[in-house]
């Protein structure tokens, strides 16, 4: 396994918050895990997602269903 050093400037929050999401200790360990996470989604997964959303944006986008659910406390 190859190792690259990188020296970037980034916002000390979202590393921070990142961090608590995903329980790590360090920077270091949380940039690995999120990398990792995010590398994990394959592209037959995203387009699985995708083709989901497709075939059902009529429910998903159904403004009242969305209020009666509301209403029902869903």
């Amino acid at each position: 396994m190859s190792k690259t050093l990188v020296d970037i400037d980034i916002d000390d929050d979202k590393p921070a918050l990142a961090q608590r999401k995903l329980g790590t200790r360090s920077k270091r360990e949380t940039i690995d895990r999120a990398l990792t996470t995010a590398s994990a989604a394959s592209a037959d997964d995203r387009a699985r997602a995708l083709r989901r959303l497709q075939e059902n944006a009529d429910a998903f986008l159904d403004f009242d269903v969305l209020a009666e659910r509301e209403r029902a406390g869903l």
